[in-house]
């Protein structure tokens, strides 16, 4: 009776096991995330650059599409003068300390001030403080609102009226003059607003120094604005003396006539747009720097905004790529894939089909790149992996010939190319090869067409064939003899068994004269794979970069120990340079 439940293999087994003694974590906290950014960095170095280069072209267009803008400042110095009495005697000493400098600073702030520089310098007319024209957006917008609109209107004629009173505005009755005197208030209260908006007065530190600026997309205006600011302050604190002069019951003709220069002389700079002509000693400031034309623009950054949007877009470019990395689970790396399984990786192997234009041939002829191109890459790295499966079959090597499954979790991984190329290599190094192969379509090196119509693994057990009996396929290599595994009778493979001992007895025949392969099928299409594995004395299971998913090479590994193969380690397929 067949014995359909093999054990696992125990740690005792002949065969290197390469999985018994995992590396040791280590743990290097921002060291492992920064090597681990840099080597994301490298390898999709030219996305970054794609990315860099357009957030460098959208800073470039957003630099060049905002307006210039043009800054001026005045600067103040509050030291306040020791107000005459009415009698023209000295009176006591005004002490100025931060608290007061805050308080002078609002001043130059309030709404009174800055409204007597906006409606002297006639500031209501400007266009840049009233209403702004529509963006490039909204005009997009309503142009495509339009057409959605007619598009509507012809394609449902009942919604035209609809729409009509929809886009209808109440026609207003009765309102004449008060509705445009509404009108103008809101323009100028809106003209008003934007004009704060371009106003800043500020305090150097800890200091009496207090900086008005002004920016405007003009050249000229924004220091006639500072400088008429600075003299509103002054104008005010000398008004200020004047009311007081003039309500005391001593005061001088000299007193008063001298106060009544310095107010006349402040407000017609501010109509000017500039400072006072005459000094004003009875100002509590004194101006340390008058405001000038700028001779270059202070915005917007042309630089600082490139080189920012260089920066998003690079910042953009890996925060893609890790978004990618975190939902994308392909395998791409051979340390990846051997981190996750937990499996060594024995081999990494160039794309057969990347040289020669070979990529549309047929196993077979990508497989003969290992004996008719033996410097390729391909070849070499076919080369090292052949080393490291004998290394790990050393000691059955020692004894008797080795049995080496390769599996896959689907077709395409490449599986059948690598037993064939294998089984080139091993031929052409002076041993005899026996390969089973999978795929009954896919014929070895120029076969006959009596291949087709050979026997097949499948049929020999249906057939109950004994193992001196089989016959084996020769290609053009008389030392690798091919037995395809299943047949292209479906009834044959749906009742074949190939756990059967019969497949034990045929593949023990075999090893006595040569090595054996088994190409064995796709985890995908059914469980033959696991069925055949457990009479490999070690198993090597084959990834593709890129496209075969780390839950899929764990299911694989997991499934072929689950059926008691011995898993020595996996091969990373068709890696790119």
């Amino acid at each position: 009776m067949t014995n359909n439940s093999p054990q696992p293999w125990e740690r005792a087994s002949r065969l290197w096991r390469f999985d018994t003694t995992p590396a040791e974590a280590v743990n290097e906290g921002p060291l492992a995330l920064l090597r681990s950014a840099g080597v994301l960095a490298t390898r999709h170095k030219y996305k970054l650059v794609v990315f860099t280069t357009v957030g460098l072209a959208f800073g470039v267009v957003y630099a060049h599409s905002l307006p210039k803008v043009y800054t001026a400042t005045a600067t103040l110095l509050l030291e306040p003068r020791r107000q005459a009495a009415v009698s023209g005697q000295d009176g006591g000493a005004q002490g100025l300390d931060l608290n007061r400098a805050d308080s002078e600073l609002q001043i130059i702030r309030s709404e009174r001030l800055l409204s007597t520089v906006f409606d002297t310098l006639e500031l209501q007319k400007n266009p840049e403080f009233g209403p702004r024209p529509p963006s490039k957006v909204s005009v997009m917008l309503s142009s495509l609102r339009a057409v959605a609109e007619s598009r509507l209107r012809s394609a449902f004629p009942w919604t035209s009226t609809a729409l009509d009173m929809a886009e209808a505005t109440p026609t207003p009755v009765g309102l004449g003059v008060e509705e445009e005197l509404r009108k103008t208030t809101d323009a100028r209260q809106a003209a008003f607003l934007n004009f704060t908006r371009h106003i800043e007065a500020r305090r150097l530190g800890q200091s009496y120094v207090i900086e008005i600026d002004f920016s405007s997309s003009e050249r000229d205006l924004p220091a006639v604005v500072a400088n008429a600011a600075v003299s509103a302050y002054i104008l005010q604190s000398v008004a200020f003396k004047l009311q007081m002069a003039i309500s005391g019951t001593e005061a001088l003709q000299w007193r008063l006539d001298a106060l009544n220069a310095q107010v006349d002389a402040a407000t017609t700079a501010i109509k000017n747009g500039a400072l006072p002509a005459i000094g004003t000693p009875d100002a509590d400031a004194r101006v340390i720097g008058a405001a000038l034309a700028p001779l270059s623009p202070s915005g917007p950054r042309t630089s600082l905004i490139i080189a920012l949007g260089g920066v998003l877009g690079l910042l953009i470019g890996l925060f893609s790529l890790a978004l990618n990395l975190a939902f994308n689970r392909k395998i791409r790396s051979a340390k990846e894939l051997a981190r996750e399984t937990g499996v060594v990786c024995l081999g990494i192997l160039p794309d057969a089909g990347s040289r020669s234009n070979a990529t549309w041939r047929s196993d077979g002829y990508r497989a003969a790149m290992v004996v008719g191109q033996p410097r390729s890459p391909y070849a070499a790295a076919v080369r090292n992996l052949r080393t490291s499966i004998e290394i790990a079959c050393s000691s059955v090597r020692s004894e008797r010939s080795v049995v080496v499954a390769i599996a896959s979790w689907d077709a395409p991984s490449g599986a059948s190319t690598l037993c064939l190329s294998l089984a080139q290599l091993i031929s052409h190094s002076g041993r005899h090869v026996t390969l089973f192969k999978a795929d009954v379509n896919e014929l070895p090196d120029n076969a006959s067409q009596e291949t087709s119509m050979a026997t097949n693994l499948a049929d020999i057990l249906i057939a109950d064939v004994k193992p001196e009996e089989v016959i084996f396929t020769h290609g053009d290599c008389d030392d690798i003899a091919v037995l395809p595994i299943h047949s292209k009778n479906a009834e044959s493979n749906l009742f074949a068994d190939f756990r059967d001992r019969r497949v034990s007895r045929l593949i023990e025949t075999a090893r006595i004269s040569s090595d054996v392969l088994l190409d064995l099928p796709p985890l995908t299409g059914s469980t033959d794979a696991l069925a055949l594995a457990i009479h490999a004395d070690a198993v090597v299971v084959v990834v593709t970069e890129g496209r075969t998913t780390i839950d899929e090479a764990i299911d694989t590994i997991q499934q072929l120990r689950r059926a008691g193969a011995n898993v020595i380690g996996t091969v990373l397929n068709r890696a790119k340079a």
